[in-house]
This record gives C-alpha cells, sequence and structure tokens, in this order.
C-alpha cells in the first residue's frame, strides 16, 4: 500500500514542469519534477548543498539556492510522510544577498512590531496630518477602546468624539519638536502624552510618534514611594536614638534626665565635696557612685570602698567603719583592724543605705565629715584622713530629720552635691535600652543567643517597674536562663508578671489617692479613646475642655482609636 502511494506521488511529481523538489530528513533529494530533468539528471541520494551550486536556508520553510546561471526561491509546502518534504521553487531574479536583506528586513519589522505591540505604554502613529497609521494594544488598557477603532481615524475626529482633549501631533508638526502634555483621557485617566516627530530625507515631518503613559499606576508607585521613604525615615530615626544611647560603666541612657545626672557627674568628679545620692531602690545608685570615682584623680591613688550602713548589725557596724585597736574588745583582733575610713584613704568611701546609720554613729561620722580626722575603737589618738564621701539612700532624709531619726547637721554636712536618680516609670527611654543591655550580657554569660519580640519590649516599655533597674535586670536574667524559646515573648514571663496579673491592685499594697485617682481617670480616657473619633466629642462627653483632654491622653499615653475615625 505504501508502495503504491510512493508511486502515485512520484508520477504526480514527474508531470510538474515548475521546480519543484522531494528531500529526505538528511536534505538528500529523493526526487524532483520535470523542470529538473536536464540539470539534475540521475543524481538521487545528492545534499542539497551537493546538488546545488548554492544552497541557504533562511529559516524553517523557506530558503534560497542557485543552480548554474539560475536562481531559485524555495518554500516547504508540505511534510508528505514520516521521513520526506516537499519544497516549491520558483526563479527569481533578486541575487542571494538581496533576499537575505529582504528577509533580514522581514524579521527586522517583525521584531520592532512585537517591541511596539508589548510595550506598557501606549505607542499611538499618524502620519503628519493626523492620521492614525498605527497603534498597539496598551492604548485599549489604558482608553478602553479597541485599538482597531482608531486606524485610518484623523486626531481631530477623535478630539471631536471627545476621546482626545487636544492634540499633541499638531503641536509636534507646528512646533517641529517633541512635545508633552498631561491631561485626562474620557476614561478619567491622568496620562501624560509625548509626540516625538519622525523626519524624512528632505528634514520634513512625515509621522509623529505618541507615547501614551498611563499616570495612575505612576501616581500609585509614587504613593508606595512616599511610604517607603516615610519607614526609612523612620529607620533613620530609630537609628538616630540608638546612636544617643550613652554608654557609662556598663549602664545605658537614652533620657534626657540620665545624661543630665551623668554630665553632673563628670563636672563633680574631681571636687572632694560629699555627694548624697537618693533615689528609689534598684535605680543604680551605687554605678553613679562608681562612675564618679572612675573619672576623678583619685581612681589612680585610692581605692573605692563600699559599706551597705543597713546589712551590718548595729554593734559591728563601727567596728567596720573606724577599725579598732588590738584587744579593745573580746574576740578583737590582737593586732587589730583598720575600718573603711582607712582602706578608703585617698580614695572614696561610699556609703550605702546611710539613712539606716544608727544615730550613735551619725555622731562619730559628722566628726569624721567636719575634722577629717577618726579614731579606732579603743584608740587613744586619732588619725588624720583623706577621704571622699559619697552617701546613697532611698529613704527621705528631710522627712527624717522632722522626725527626729536623722541628724539635722549630718544631713547638711552629706548634702552639699544631692543628686536624684529618677525611677525607671519616669524615664521609660531608656528602658529598652536597658533591656538590649542585659539580654546581651546574659546571652553573654550563659552562652545563648536569645533574642526578645517587639510585643515583650512594648509591654516591657509599659511596666512601672518597683524594682526598677535591678528587677529588669533580674527578669531577663530569668527569662533567659528559663525560657527554652530563642523568641523570649510575653507568654514566657512568670506568672506573676504576666499581663492579667500585673493589671490586678494588689489588696496588700498601699494605694495613695493620688494613684486610684490617675487609674480611674486612666480607665474612663480608655474606653472613652475606644468609643469616640476626636478629642473634642471625648471632651463633650465628659464635660470637660478639649485642652485637657489632649494633656490627659498625652499623660497617659493614650490615642484615639484609629478605627473610630
Amino acid at each position: 500500500m505504501n508502495q503504491v502511494k510512493q508511486d502515485s506521488q512520484v508520477n504526480l511529481l514527474k508531470g510538474w514542469t515548475f521546480p519543484a523538489l522531494v528531500v529526505d530528513s538528511a536534505n538528500r533529494i529523493k526526487d524532483w519534477s520535470n523542470y529538473f530533468n536536464q540539470s539534475i539528471g540521475q543524481n538521487l541520494n545528492k545534499t542539497l548543498t551537493e546538488q546545488f551550486d548554492e544552497w541557504q536556508f533562511l529559516d524553517k520553510s523557506l530558503a534560497a539556492a542557485r543552480l548554474y546561471d539560475k536562481r531559485y526561491l524555495f518554500l516547504l509546502m508540505k511534510q508528505m510522510d514520516a521521513d520526506n518534504f516537499l519544497y516549491i521553487g520558483k526563479e527569481t531574479q533578486f541575487s542571494d544577498d538581496s533576499l537575505i536583506d529582504a528577509h533580514e528586513t522581514d524579521k527586522l519589522n517583525r521584531a520592532l512590531d512585537a517591541i511596539i505591540e508589548n510595550s506598557y505604554d501606549g505607542i499611538y502613529i499618524t502620519d503628519q496630518y493626523g492620521i492614525t497609521l498605527y497603534t498597539n494594544s496598551a492604548i485599549e488598557r489604558i482608553t478602553g477602546i479597541p485599538k482597531e477603532y482608531y486606524i485610518g481615524k484623523s486626531v481631530d475626529q477623535l478630539i471631536k468624539r471627545g476621546i482626545l482633549n487636544a492634540s499633541v501631533t499638531h503641536k509636534v508638526v507646528k512646533l517641529g519638536r517633541t512635545v508633552s502634555v498631561v491631561q485626562d483621557n474620557f476614561a478619567g485617566k491622568e496620562t501624560l502624552i509625548t509626540g516625538s516627530p519622525v523626519f524624512n530625507a528632505a528634514g520634513e515631518i512625515e509621522q509623529v510618534v505618541t507615547n501614551i503613559r498611563d499616570l495612575s499606576d505612576l501616581n500609585e508607585l509614587m504613593h508606595e514611594l512616599t511610604k517607603v521613604n516615610e519607614l526609612n525615615n523612620h529607620y533613620k530615626q530609630e537609628i538616630e536614638k540608638l546612636r544617643k544611647i550613652t554608654s557609662q560603666d556598663g549602664v545605658v541612657f537614652v533620657s534626657d534626665k540620665m545624661k543630665m545626672i551623668y554630665e553632673i557627674a563628670e563636672r563633680i568628679s574631681d571636687i572632694d565635696a560629699t555627694v548624697l545620692i537618693l533615689g528609689e531602690t534598684g535605680v543604680g545608685k551605687d554605678v553613679l557612685a562608681r562612675n564618679i570615682y572612675n573619672r576623678s584623680i583619685r581612681s589612680k591613688k585610692g581605692d573605692f570602698i563600699k559599706i551597705n550602713c543597713g546589712a551590718i548589725p548595729a554593734d559591728l557596724l563601727e567596728s567596720e567603719l573606724f577599725g579598732y585597736e588590738g584587744g579593745a574588745f573580746t574576740g578583737a583582733n590582737q593586732k587589730g583592724k583598720p575600718g573603711m575610713f582607712e582602706l578608703a584613704e585617698c580614695g572614696i568611701l561610699f556609703l550605702d543605705e546611710v539613712g539606716e546609720l544608727p544615730l550613735q554613729l551619725q555622731v562619730k561620722l559628722l566628726r569624721a565629715l567636719q575634722e577629717r580626722e577618726i579614731q579606732r575603737i579603743g584608740g587613744t589618738k586619732p588619725k588624720k584622713i583623706d577621704v571622699r564621701i559619697i552617701a546613697a539612700t532611698n529613704r527621705n532624709l528631710s522627712e527624717m530629720v522632722k522626725s527626729g531619726d536623722f541628724r539635722e547637721d549630718l544631713f547638711y554636712r552629706l548634702n552639699v552635691i544631692p543628686i536624684t536618680i529618677p525611677p525607671l516609670r519616669e524615664r521609660r527611654e531608656d528602658i529598652l535600652a536597658l533591656t538590649d543591655l542585659f539580654l546581651t550580657k546574659a546571652n553573654e554569660q550563659y552562652k545563648f543567643s536569645k533574642e526578645i519580640d517587639s510585643k515583650l519590649k512594648e509591654y516591657f516599655y509599659q511596666l512601672d517597674w518597683p524594682g526598677n533597674v535591678r528587677e529588669l535586670i533580674n527578669i531577663v536574667e530569668r527569662l533567659v536562663v528559663l525560657t527554652e524559646n530563642q523568641l523570649l515573648s510575653i507568654n514566657d514571663l512568670p506568672e506573676e508578671y504576666q499581663p492579667e496579673n500585673r493589671n490586678q491592685p494588689n489588696r496588700n499594697s498601699s494605694l495613695t489617692l493620688k494613684k486610684a485617682v490617675e487609674r480611674a481617670e486612666k480607665e474612663i480616657l480608655t474606653k472613652a479613646a475606644q468609643t469616640y473619633q476626636t478629642t473634642y466629642e471625648i471632651a463633650e462627653a465628659l464635660d470637660s475642655s478639649q485642652a485637657t483632654i489632649v494633656r490627659k491622653l498625652k499623660k497617659y499615653r493614650l490615642k484615639v482609636s484609629e478605627k473610630n475615625r
């Protein structure tokens, strides 16, 4: 059956008087029309390049050839079977180079058409009279009108129909240069239209190419860029805040209050006047005292000696401060023992918790400060000392003076340079900086690399920290050591630090009237800020002035809920 089919094809081919060839997949000639009987003869199975003087495939279906003095253009017509292909040819007067150039020109035109057609901007080409010659599919997206509608129509017609507001083409022809305008099209989109002239060899405008850009997309990009820039500026501000973080002897701080305190400490470091450091437990009074010592000339001549006046029994405190002679009392060292004043010679003696000092010792301390001399227990001769005193307490010495628990003359002797360190709740800017510092130290100490998530940091920022810096150090270290998670969160906090427990008032703790009023005031303002849309509405609802509401919201760090705006 296949043989019959092949014989039929051969008989058909032999009857053709125009150029025709059958070749296999290896480009070997398998048969030809009568046209080639004289030129090809019986040269079966020769390849095309062997049989023809020149043969060049221009693409998969087109080839240029030369045989003797004749040139041909062959076109692949069909695939006859799995291995044979039929080419039909035509004599041509063009040279091979001309054919190739024409083919390359055709490919270039197709490439240019593809580029124009796939441009995201609308492309609109007219002649010098404004008649539309070509446009691409993008114009349909921008105007909502099929591109075929524009072909052959003049820009004047499009203006009359309301599709265009004005003609850029006419302006380009009139001015002989590129013209750009911004206008809204009939679809309500803001567009940037740029017309550019195309000159012929004589320097005359023969076409105008117009580029139409939808600015709504660009405006959206500009909006996104603005948001990114705002976020970038926010990050810059945060980085700037980090740069402003100051570190002194292992303590970091951002707040202006602490910066001022440590600036004062630097100025008084080499002044021998007595310093009284006041502040709640855990605010870092001993750290400030050591900072003053480290900055002073005394750090090169003497030691920093610290004694906690509230941690030593009263009957032993005197001997610790002033020392004793050998055999001064039962159990005393036979060689005697120097006291803290003597050990701090040429240095600084830090009297921590000085408010706990018994009254009888306050007299001896006052003499030591006034006379600059001490006398050991059991001693007979006073001894001159060169010691600078820094005292600290969390108690209100002024009230203790009034109640008779602290000598007034000693108070004024100690209170030469008073420095009050504010609690963390009054310098919240320092909380996160300190948190990062203590986290880093705990990670280094226990060989971890844990982090704190943003919600826990925000929770830390809002806490009042009654134990101040000491409490913050404690909780950070506990979290690092006891939590298995790499990222520390609110859920990892001990039970007593969980938000629901921290928000409940402690019935055993004393609550002042002022604090109770502030708590109630904050709760009312919180609910109002979540209910009303503006501070004016809140003021009206609470029967107050808008200025007062703004001030109170700022005090409690509250904001009007955005979802109500």
